[in-house]
């Protein structure tokens, strides 16, 4: 079964259950990898994932989740080095892994760019270095700072050991006054087996792959160790400057080449899209004889000026796309299957395998979606996998998809055994034994215990201390799980007073607690101290309700503001009437369903109790804004309508956002502006009757001229 084929198949609910589940399987994978430099799965499963969930995000635009993976980049930095701020982020790239992408790719930026078919439009191309991202940071010539990408907002300062690496230049002759090299550390796959070997003569760690060594050895605390291991460097773009490189990305690249960074001598200028996809075949063809790893090919719009129109998305830039290499499928046999219980409640069905290696990875385990998938079937009753259901001690064909859990894509019923029965999904909850309930229209049955079931309490104190939410160090799932069994915690707020309970002088003490000593839990005490105080976006991501992720966590705080804005509106909010219920459906990326969720979590009685013992023992942030000082339209509302003739509405709107505007679907009597085309209709009618101030698209050009 193909992966376009399965998702063709699903049904609206099947898909909103799969993007839940993809949004949390890479969300640890992300952790893994940027965070732990071990990845559980390779870079062609964890980009299964991603597709997957880029490719029912298009068919299902309206369900995306705001914690989608396409609203993400990596993870959290660990402790040990200082963090630093970037002060341009460092984001991720959207993937392709078939021409088709890469013409949809192109397409869809000159639909942007409003370019027609024959209009020149060049790109660069360049291998994808299998490594470890690298910011470097030089000022009047000199290196002041090294960091890694962390969660592309916050890094790890390493400086000291990127001093070490032989291809960074500590000084630089002739480079502007601020200049922000990025790139990628790598190992060869030569040096990669001698460390290995002396590794392994040392009685020392060895690592899985280069990958891998090229983390562990720049996140070294001691800057002689990295010293000694061999790492290598790649330039392939830039953050922060003080005035411009070049005109457009191969000149750029050049230019930092021509100051001494190692550029890879494959990046090629392509004018065409065949040229594009003939280079990727050629890389993919010397794959294995380059001597290092890399896992596809980069495009970026080659024109700096067409780069600037097109801006980012939330995690990924508009006008540059990662061609990924092919993954890799297995087959093996169904042992078994278990049912999870997550903290909405949902009954996740996972398979358990005969331990197979995929992709030099051995897999034990794999997601069955829902009972639905496991029928062969979609939410609306229509044959998948040409209608063969999933029995326990069938054939299965894997591949994985994301965290330790990978995806079962197909069924070999040549091999079933005669005595399979079908699987009968569990109509009580196995955690608690609560009615599993499924309400119409939903492709997942959720357990209806709600806080009396002890897998929901957990898995929300979970997502409370994940990493985009509080981050405590010192406190993950594994304490979570361990202070619920013992009754030290029960809900977020239990967190907040652990050190009155069970701090030094207590009869009970955490540091005589088994694993923990009198400095663990110093450190735990001082960091949940530090936590008390807390952005807005993070805390209203981290009370887990449902339907709001980070992305709409950063949405609800901009729009408004402070804790008290938001917990009076979802105070007095009620649901399809009033005021609040119309501010809150004019945020862009809001909707009814999770507009209804907020405010069904705010009015239950016992969530708004637990919400409130949190919050008075937090000090909240208000929420961060990033509009530019001279910016005209910071902090306005401004609502496009009508035809817009000079750029795309997306154009418009990404730059709206980017100048600090909010940028509303419908218009309100809080709307500051209208920006009204040919055609507007019954908002422009509304604008009128409201007084709002409403201008053309020239207007609106010359009013954001230069800022």
């Amino acid at each position: 079964m193909s992966e376009t084929k399965a998702v063709a198949d699903l049904g609206e609910d099947e898909a909103r259950a799969e993007l839940a589940r993809l949004a949390k399987a890479i969300s640890a994978a992300d952790k893994a990898y940027h965070r732990a430099d071990a990845p559980e799965i390779s870079d062609a499963e964890y980009d299964a994932l991603k597709v997957r969930n880029a490719a029912i995000e298009a068919r299902f635009p309206h369900l995306k989740r705001p914690d989608s993976p396409s609203e993400r980049v990596g993870a959290a930095p660990v402790e040990g080095f200082g963090k630093v701020r970037h002060e341009m982020p460092m984001l991720s790239l959207s993937n392709a892994f078939d021409a088709a992408d890469v013409e949809d790719f192109v397409a869809g930026i000159r639909r942007y760019l409003n370019l027609g078919p024959e209009a020149p439009l060049a790109f660069t191309a360049e291998p994808k270095i299998d490594g470890l991202s690298l910011s470097l940071r030089y000022e009047k010539g000199r290196l002041v700072r090294a960091a890694t990408r962390g969660d592309g907002e916050v890094g790890e300062d390493v400086t000291a050991n990127a001093r070490t690496i032989g291809d960074i230049p500590a000084k630089l002759s002739g480079a502007p006054d601020l200049l922000e090299v990025r790139g990628e550390v790598y190992m060869s796959h030569a040096d990669f087996a001698a460390l290995n070997e002396r590794q392994e003569r040392a009685g020392g760690k060895t690592f899985a792959n280069p990958r891998n060594a090229a983390a562990g050895s720049l996140r070294q605390l001691d800057p002689e160790i990295t010293r000694a291991r061999p790492l290598r460097f790649f330039a392939y773009g830039w953050g922060a400057l003080s005035e411009p490189l070049a005109d457009t990305q191969s000149g750029a690249i050049e230019r930092l080449s021509a100051l001494g960074f190692p550029a890879n001598p494959l990046t090629r200028r392509c004018d065409r899209l065949d040229e594009m996809l003939a280079l990727y075949r050629e890389v993919e063809q010397r794959r294995a004889t380059l001597g290092y790893d890399i896992d596809g090919v980069v495009y970026k719009i080659d024109d700096l000026a067409l780069q600037a129109r097109l801006g980012f998305r939330s995690t990924t830039p508009r006008w540059a796309l990662a061609h990924k290499f092919p993954a890799e499928l297995a087959w093996t046999r169904l042992e078994g299957i278990d049912i999870q219980v997550g903290r909405t409640g949902a009954l996740s069905p996972v398979a358990r395998l005969t331990p197979v290696t995929v992709g030099g990875v051995v897999v034990s385990n794999a997601t069955l979606h829902n009972e639905d998938y496991i029928a062969g079937r979609d939410a609306r009753g229509n044959p998948i996998r040409e209608g063969k259901d999933i029995r326990v001690g069938d054939w299965v064909q894997v591949y994985r998809a994301g965290d330790v859990i990978p995806k079962v894509a197909d069924v070999d019923l040549s091999k079933r055994p005669a005595d399979a029965q079908p699987y009968q999904f569990p109509e009580k909850c196995p955690e608690c034994g609560s009615d599993a309930v499924r309400e119409p229209g939903d492709a997942v049955r959720r357990c209806s215990g709600g806080l009396i079931c002890p897998a929901q309490a957990v898995e929300r104190l979970k997502h409370f201390v994940s990493r985009a939410a509080f981050d405590i160090e010192g406190l993950g799932a594994k304490q979570v799980e361990s202070f619920w069994r013992d009754g030290w915690i029960r809900e977020p707020a239990d967190i907040f007073t652990l050190e009155e309970r069970y701090g030094p002088g207590q009869p009970r003490q955490l540091r005589n607690r088994e694993g923990w000593g009198e400095k663990s839990a110093a450190n735990l005490f001082a960091a949940i101290r530090e936590c008390r105080r807390i952005p807005l976006r993070r805390l209203i991501f981290a009370l887990g309700i449902r339907h709001v992720g980070e992305a709409a966590a950063g949405l609800l705080a901009r729009h408004y503001g402070t804790w008290g804005a938001f917990e009076a509106a979802m105070t007095h909010a009620r649901i399809d009437e009033g005021p609040e219920w119309d501010d809150l459906l004019s945020i862009d990326g809001v909707g009814a369903v999770m507009a209804t969720s907020l405010i069904t979590a705010f009015h239950q009685e016992a969530e708004r109790a637990s919400i409130d013992r949190l919050v008075a023992l937090l000090e909240v942030e208000e929420a961060e804004t990033r509009a530019p000082a001279t910016s005209p339209v910071a902090g306005k509302t401004v609502v496009f309508t009508g035809t817009l003739e000079k750029m795309t509405r997306a154009e418009a709107k990404a730059r709206a956002e980017a100048l600090g505007a909010k940028v509303s679907g419908s218009v309100s009597a809080k709307t500051d502006l209208l920006v009204a085309g040919p055609g507007a209709g019954s908002k422009a009618k509304k604008a009128a009757e409201l007084g709002i101030e409403t201008i053309d698209e020239d207007a609106w050009l010359r009013l954001i001229e230069g800022a």
